[in-house]
Parts: structure tokens; C-alpha cells; sequence
């Protein structure tokens, strides 16, 4: 009797594991026949992995065609503006928001409706190639000034619609426009507080250049907590996307053509997925010259080589011209202060060495490039409980973490398979067979101080 009651506890117990361990999968009579089934783990394995999987070897000799786009060439992609930007402190606190969104500029009682305030512009400085005004989103930002514009993919009933903020920074001086992206995964929050820091930290008459932020892409994902889209899609695996497509083709297609067309330089900010965690770090194409002389102005990061996958906002942009890289740091879910700091640093460092800002800047020992990384699986299903911690050196043969069949209590150590370091892993977490566990970053070079 009691050997019938362990073994149907052992069954339950099984049961339960492999429920927490196996993402949910739509019903296939909830499609339309012509729709593609879609899982929350779309069309493959999350890109965090995938990005390293499918990636291309780096080459000695780039075949790679150059950028033909230049800095200052923004008017040949300038939209007719509907109106001017009223210039707000983005230090200030935001009214809270109502019927009337706080992107637009309060009613003046003392003038007519009809008539636009006239924007608060510091004066000019004489300069050899005046600054330009940016006009976004319909809406133009004039030099020295900044602003917080409402953007919107346009998918949702539109009296339901809350818009995303875009923040814009226009110095007095020119100089190249720099974009910030973060929680295109509505999950990945690191990334949120990091455009914040850098965005609110400008001084529109001190900075060169332009800065647009877009700390919330998937506002509806973030609002719930979750990674994907409403229709359950990964949006980056869709750039640039489709006027006429499904959901997040649009969605792709709204944010690139509306904002992401304007940059000369990209950074895509993410955090591990599914219970991972990341070393700060770059993902870049090193077989782009551009792409490599670009990571040399980030401080305190690794780099490592990536030529990325089809659909990823990093891959549209560098295809448009645009020079872009993901930045990785942390793990989804979770505010992490000391990934943050790394971030915000290696970004106002960034901006130091393009010349948009002139501060006392330290710089701090160069971190590796890895120009070759691969991940480690789990070869069987169980708790990973690891060994090593993010960022550890490894040798071959080592323990990097132990998986623990809690039925049978047989235990499957995780072995590194050669010397490098841990880039990215798995939280200690329930694994099934083929779990991407332990990220590993090899061929490593140091760069010049």
C-alpha cells in the first residue's frame, strides 16, 4: 500500500516537473489554418541563444560592403512636422498621465488654441556646421533643446491606446544621432533604467549631436510582465517588418520606419531570457569594420562576436547603414544595480569617444573580445544546481553545475569542455534535456589600452 501511494507521488511529482519545465503551446484550433502555430519559445530557440548558435565565424578580412551613411546626411530622411517640441527638463517629474497625454504641451488659458507657444531655445554658438532640428514623429526638436514625444505602433483600438515615450535630446552643437532601445522584450528591465539614467543625465547645451531614447518598446509586454507580444510573437525576430503583415511585422515596421531610420548609431539593450543571466557584454559583428571600431568606444564590456540572425533590430539596422550592436546585461525580471551602473557607464563613455560629450571621464582596464563563444546543454532533465558564477574562468574537465533527477536522486554533472570564461548561464533552475545551461566565451584578445 504505502510502495502504491510513492509511486503514484513519484508520478505526480514528475508530472509537475515537466509542466514547469515545458513552455505553454497554443491550441492549434485557436488559429485560423492559414496562421502559423506560435509557442511562447517562438519559431526556435530565444535569440539570446539562437544569436551565438547561427552566428557566422569571424573573418580576417572583412567582405563586408562599407557603411555609405554619414552623419549629417539626416535631411534626406527629415518627415514635414506638424508642430514644435516644447522643450521640458526630461530631470523634471512627468505630470501624471490623463485623458490628455502629458507628451503634449499644456494649455495656455491666455492664448488662442490654435497658436503654438514658442519654444524656450537657448542661443546659438557660432559653429562651422550649425546643428540641425530633428523632426520626429511628426514633431521637430529644435537644437538645444529636449522633449518627450508619444509614439504608437497604431495596433490597438484607438481609444484604448497609451503611447510609448520617446525621449529626445538635441544638442546645441552638431554631431551624430545616437538611438537607445531597451524592453523589446517586455520582460528585460536593466535595460529600462539604463536609457532613463543616460537620457535624463544630458544637457541639451553641452551634448553634440542628437540622443533618442525608447526606454519601453513593448509597452504592452512590459505591462504584463511578459516577454512577447499580444499575439505571442517575438518582435525581434521580425525587423524591419511589414506594413501589411501580422502584428508584430507592423509593430517592427511602425518602430522602424518612425524612429530607428533617424539613427546614425543603435544600441539594442536586453538581459538573458528564459531564466538566464548575462555578463555585461556586446553582441557585434566583428566582421564589420565599422561594427569593431564602434566597440571600442564602450568602457568596462566585453565584446562578443556576432553576426546576428535574421529578424533581430540589430541585423535590419546594420543592413540600412546603421551602426548597431546589442548590449546584454543581466537577467529578465529583476532590477540589477550593479549591471546598470555597467551600462550607463559604458554608454557615457561611448558618447565621450564620438565626441557628443566632454566630461572627466576614467577610463577603466579593457575587457576581452570573444571572438569565438558557444553554449553548454543539459544532457538531462532534473534541478541545475551550478557551481561557478557568472563571469568565472573555466578549464576543461571543470563542474560548472550538477543536474539532479529528484525522483531517482541521480546526479549528471555539467563539464566545461575547454578553457574560456562564463559569459552567460542558466539561474538554478528546473532543466530539461537540450537546456541551453552555460554560455562559454573562447578566443578571446584583450584590446590596446
Amino acid at each position: 500500500m504505502c510502495f502504491g501511494l510513492s509511486k503514484a507521488f513519484s508520478t505526480i511529482l514528475l508530472i509537475l516537473l515537466i509542466a514547469l519545465a515545458t513552455p505553454g503551446v497554443l491550441a492549434e484550433g485557436d488559429l485560423d489554418e492559414n496562421e502559423e502555430v506560435v509557442t511562447e519559445e517562438t519559431e526556435d530557440e530565444d535569440e539570446d541563444v539562437a544569436d551565438i548558435d547561427d552566428s557566422l565565424p569571424r573573418q580576417t578580412t572583412s567582405t563586408q560592403p562599407t557603411f555609405s551613411r554619414a552623419y549629417g546626411n539626416a535631411e534626406d530622411i527629415q518627415d514635414k512636422p506638424h508642430k514644435i517640441a516644447p522643450n521640458i527638463d526630461l530631470k523634471e517629474v512627468a505630470p501624471a498621465q490623463t485623458s490628455k497625454s502629458f507628451f503634449t504641451e499644456p494649455e495656455n488659458p491666455e492664448q488662442p488654441q490654435d497658436i503654438q507657444p514658442e519654444p524656450r531655445t537657448p542661443e546659438l554658438k557660432p559653429e562651422t556646421t550649425p546643428p540641425n532640428s530633428i523632426t520626429l514623429l511628426d514633431t521637430e526638436v529644435l537644437p538645444g533643446t529636449s522633449t518627450r514625444i508619444g509614439w504608437s505602433p497604431g495596433l490597438q483600438i484607438s481609444g484604448l491606446s497609451s503611447p510609448t515615450p520617446v525621449l529626445v535630446v538635441n544638442g546645441i552643437k552638431s554631431g551624430p544621432t545616437l538611438c537607445l532601445v531597451a524592453a523589446i522584450h517586455g520582460d528585460e528591465l536593466n535595460g529600462i533604467e539604463i536609457v532613463r539614467r543616460v537620457l535624463y543625465d544630458l544637457d541639451p547645451t553641452e551634448l553634440s549631436g542628437k540622443v533618442i531614447g525608447v526606454p519601453i518598446v513593448n509597452l504592452q509586454g512590459f505591462q504584463q510582465g511578459n516577454r512577447y507580444l499580444p499575439d505571442r510573437r517575438d518582435l525581434n525576430r521580425h525587423f524591419p517588418g511589414k506594413a501589411d503583415g501580422h502584428v508584430a511585422e507592423r509593430f517592427a515596421h511602425a518602430l522602424f520606419s518612425q524612429v530607428i531610420r533617424h539613427c546614425d548609431m543603435l544600441v539594442d539593450i536586453h538581459t538573458g531570457s528564459l531564466r538566464r543571466t548575462n555578463l555585461p557584454q556586446l553582441r557585434a559583428d566583428m566582421n564589420n569594420p565599422k561594427v569593431a571600431t564602434f566597440t571600442g568606444g564602450f568602457d568596462r564590456i566585453a565584446v562578443v562576436h556576432s553576426t546576428g540572425t535574421r529578424g533581430m533590430l540589430r541585423t535590419a539596422a546594420l543592413a540600412m547603414g546603421i551602426t548597431a550592436v546589442t548590449m546584454e546585461a543581466g537577467e529578465s525580471l529583476r532590477i540589477q544595480q550593479h549591471q546598470i551602473k555597467a551600462g550607463v557607464n559604458s554608454l557615457h563613455s561611448l558618447m565621450e569617444k564620438q565626441g557628443m560629450i566632454s566630461r572627466l571621464f576614467t577610463w577603466g582596464d579593457p575587457e576581452p573580445i570573444y571572438y569565438d563563444s558557444y553554449w553548454i546543454r543539459a544532457e538531462y532533465g532534473g534541478i541545475l544546481s551550478s557551481k561557478i558564477t557568472l563571469g568565472a574562468q573555466v578549464i576543461k574537465g571543470q563542474v560548472l553545475g550538477v543536474v539532479t533527477d529528484p525522483i531517482t536522486n541521480a546526479q549528471y554533472p555539467i563539464k566545461a569542455k575547454g578553457i574560456g570564461r562564463i559569459i552567460g548561464m542558466a539561474v538554478d533552475q528546473v532543466v530539461m534535456s537540450g537546456f541551453a545551461a552555460y554560455h562559454i566565451g573562447t578566443e578571446a584578445e584583450v584590446p590596446a589600452e
